[in-house]
C-alpha cells in the first residue's frame, strides 16, 4: 500500500506525526508537503496528492488542514478523487466502506493527535464493502 499525504500549515505538525506511524508499519508513503507550518495554500499541495492518486502511484491519500474542509474541497474536484472528512474514527470507517473514499480529510484543529491516528488506522485498515454501495459511488463522478 501507498499513501500520498498533504494538508496545510495547520496539519503540518499532525502531518509529520502520521508519516512516522505510517513508517513504523511498513506503510510506503510519500509527503507533497508543505514542508514547514509556515502559512502557505493548500491547494499547491493537495492537487498533487489527488493527482497521483487518480493516475495510480498511490493507493490512497490522507490530507489535513485547519479545519479539513478547504483542502476536501479542493481534491473533490478531481473527478476520480472521492475525499471524506473525518472527525472521528466511524466516519472514517463509513467514508471507505460505503463510499470507497480513497483520500481521508483530518481538521488538525479540531481533534486530538491522538484521535487523527486513529482516523488513519481506521481509514487504512477498512474496506470498499462493494454490493449495494457500488451503483451509489460509480454515480458520484460528473461525467
Amino acid at each position: 500500500m501507498k499513501i500520498a499525504l498533504g494538508g496545510d500549515h495547520a496539519g503540518f505538525e499532525y502531518k509529520k506525526v502520521i508519516i512516522e506511524l505510517l513508517d513504523s508499519q511498513g506503510i510506503e508513503s510519500e509527503d507533497f508537503g508543505p514542508f514547514s507550518s509556515e502559512s502557505c495554500d493548500y491547494p499547491d499541495f493537495v492537487h498533487p496528492v489527488a493527482e497521483a492518486i487518480e493516475i495510480g502511484k498511490f493507493n490512497l491519500g490522507i490530507i489535513i488542514c485547519g479545519s479539513g474542509n478547504g483542502v476536501a474541497m479542493t481534491v473533490n474536484k478531481h473527478q476520480n478523487i472521492r475525499c471524506a472528512l473525518a472527525w472521528e474514527p466511524e466516519l472514517a470507517a463509513l467514508a471507505r466502506a460505503h463510499n470507497d473514499a480513497n483520500i481521508i480529510s483530518i481538521p488538525a484543529r479540531y481533534v486530538s493527535l491522538e484521535k487523527a491516528k486513529q482516523i488513519v488506522s481506521v481509514f487504512l485498515s477498512t474496506e470498499f464493502e462493494g454490493g449495494r454501495h457500488q451503483n451509489r459511488v460509480s454515480k458520484i463522478p460528473c461525467v
